[in-house]
């Protein structure tokens, strides 16, 4: 990464810290994947049960493989037979951990979701929420966060996956009602009714999609 770049991002980030504290939520600045890794496990007790959704960005830093390695109860949705059950544990779970579609720097973030099961976690159950977030996903505003969501993280999952959706083949939302659509609800994140929920680290580097 450019120095010039990384400097920004690291400035960028302190603003974004700054703005999720007014709104009840707690930022962490990781200058690289391996700061944000140990950052991640200072943050998850052993014993803990954790989950997550479909977080790219905690495969990035290999914080999924220290959580099969270790001291933690990991609910593996990929590897259950039963995948609903293993995604109602998530509503119960000590930790859950995502990722961001896209954040702003005022500190709202935005999903969007097919299951839902990842939107829904995220809003409500589990009891302690981490994000891993790279600094490529914040934008300027939530215009500007939902276009990102909708044009580069949806097409590019939908792409990941197989799908057959009219973004998948073009690269840009189409606003689709395909039964192949991933984009079935959208979270808008803007505050934390609950103090020391929800916890957001911004990784200098540029993770997930």
């Amino acid at each position: 990464m450019n120095e010039n770049v990384y400097k920004r991002n690291e400035l960028l980030a302190q603003k974004v810290i700054q703005s999720l504290k007014s709104r009840n939520m707690t930022g962490y600045y990781a200058a690289d994947k391996e700061e944000a890794l140990k950052l991640a496990l200072d943050l998850i007790p052993e014993k803990s049960s954790v989950t997550m959704g479909g977080a790219m960005s905690a495969h990035e830093i290999g914080l999924v493989d220290k959580l099969k390695e270790g001291d933690y109860n990991f609910i593996d949705r990929d590897a259950c037979e039963d995948k609903r059950a293993a995604m109602l544990m998530a509503y119960d779970a000590d930790v859950f951990l995502s990722s961001a579609n896209a954040i702003t720097e005022d500190g709202v973030m935005v999903n969007i979701d097919g299951n839902s099961n990842r939107v829904s976690a995220i809003a409500q159950g589990p009891r302690k929420v981490v994000f891993i977030v790279g600094m490529n996903k914040v934008c300027d505003d939530i215009d500007g966060a939902m276009k990102r969501a909708r044009n580069v993280a949806a097409p590019t999952n939908a792409q990941r996956f197989g799908l057959s959706t009219p973004c998948a083949k073009t690269g840009s939302c189409f606003n689709c009602k395909s039964p192949d659509t991933i984009c079935c609800q959208f979270l808008i994140t803007r505050y934390s009714r609950h103090e020391g929920r929800i916890h957001v680290i911004l990784v200098n580097d540029g993770l997930g999609f």
